[in-house]
């Protein structure tokens, strides 16, 4: 490990995060119904992977550099925009996240439109700024089979009692022909060989004990909440642009099935998700990373969790989680621990994540270990 590096992260991740707004977002502007709000989210990461063959790696990245502005000039009505500049990739120098206008004015229900989250996966809608493991796992990866932010119309409601939570969307939605990958991508972003096509899906959520936010960690140690949910989906190609190219065949069509749980009591956070995805190839006979004859299943698990002591300011948390497709020798999977430590909640805290993986894509003995530390700031 290259410990001056590690040192100037560590120092540059605890600098990120020790001075603490009150809370997200500032008014700049407001005149009764009418408001300007702008905040951000700043996560600088240093990442370490050291696998068993090859040379060991790092860098420190800004992970997610995402300012937004949101806005209104009525009650019932808003619209926000969200971009990461913290990613680049090619041509994409600046990556369009949120980017809707939304209806407020039904009795528990919202209308958004534009470029939002899909309402599938618990992680995935688990904002990235209140995670307790510094990366995602496979349940919430548009990597691997979870729809991305997607530009369309998109539905969330509420029962009176906020008991039952529900969404459903209509979008475009692209993917990344990636052999090795069910990559979901936004539209908004797309690069020339993303293929094109539609996606229509919705979930449910139960929450029996009070509603229960899509946010890990429990800083409220006197409530007890616990939620079930499931979800579903389905994506078509449209053939507008497909390229079969050698490594990356064109995707014909996706369906999607999730069935997630979440627990808070006692300062114990934990979740648990279960996601399957059917995908099919465009031409026949093609076995490749999770492709065996054009066909594959794809299953990812995960479980989370992590114990927030006394004081809210330092949380032990740990994971696993696994994935297997039809192509793999051997399932993938990874063991995470770590450490929280909050300094306002969510909004200030440094994170540090351990993880082991082993069969690396489903490849026998393809094993790596990875140091993720990562300072957040949001404001």
């Amino acid at each position: 490990m290259k410990h001056n590096t590690l040192y100037l992260a560590f120092a540059s991740a605890l600098g990120l995060a020790v001075a603490a707004p009150t809370q997200a977002g500032v008014t700049v502007y407001k005149d009764g119904a009418k408001y300007i709000e702008i905040g951000g989210r700043l996560q600088l990461q240093y990442h370490h992977e050291n696998p068993d063959a090859g040379e060991s790696t790092d860098e420190v990245i800004f992970r997610r550099l995402r300012p937004y502005i949101e806005g209104s000039f009525h009650k019932d009505w808003k619209a926000k925009i969200q971009f990461d500049v913290g990613k680049a990739e090619d041509g994409n120098e600046v990556a369009i996240k949120d980017a809707y206008f939304q209806y407020k004015g039904l009795d528990n229900v919202k209308v958004t439109v534009g470029n939002a989250n899909f309402p599938f996966s618990r992680e995935l809608l688990t904002s990235s700024k209140r995670q307790q493991l510094v990366e995602r796992t496979f349940v919430g990866d548009h990597n691997y089979g979870t729809p991305d932010r997607n530009a369309g119309i998109h539905l969330t409601g509420h029962s009176n009692s906020k008991k039952f939570t529900w969404g459903a969307s209509a979008t475009s939605a692209s993917i990344d022909p990636d052999n090795d990958k069910l990559d979901f991508d936004t539209p908004i972003n797309a690069n020339s060989d993303f293929n094109q096509g539609w996606m229509a899906g919705g979930r449910i959520d139960f929450h029996p004990l009070g509603y229960l936010k899509m946010s890990q960690g429990h800083f409220d140690r006197d409530k007890t909440r616990f939620t079930i949910g499931a979800g579903a989906f389905t994506w078509s190609n449209d053939d507008d642009n497909n390229s079969n190219q050698a490594g990356k065949n064109d995707v014909d069509e996706i369906t999607g099935l999730e069935l997630s749980a979440a627990l808070r009591v006692a300062g114990l956070s934990v979740d648990a998700e279960y996601n399957t995805f059917d995908a099919e190839l465009v031409q026949n006979g093609i076995t490749d990373g999770i492709y065996e004859n054009s066909d594959t299943t794809l299953e990812n698990f995960a479980v989370e969790g992590g114990y927030m002591l006394p004081g809210n300011q330092f949380e032990l948390v740990a994971g696993y989680q696994s994935q297997d497709a039809d192509n793999y020798a051997e399932e993938w999977t990874r063991s995470s621990f770590g450490a929280n430590w909050y300094l306002h909640e969510h909004k200030a805290k440094v994170q540090l994540t351990y993880r082991i993986g082993e069969n690396l894509d489903g490849v026998d003995g393809d094993d790596a270990d990875e140091i993720f530390l990562q300072g957040q700031f949001v404001f």
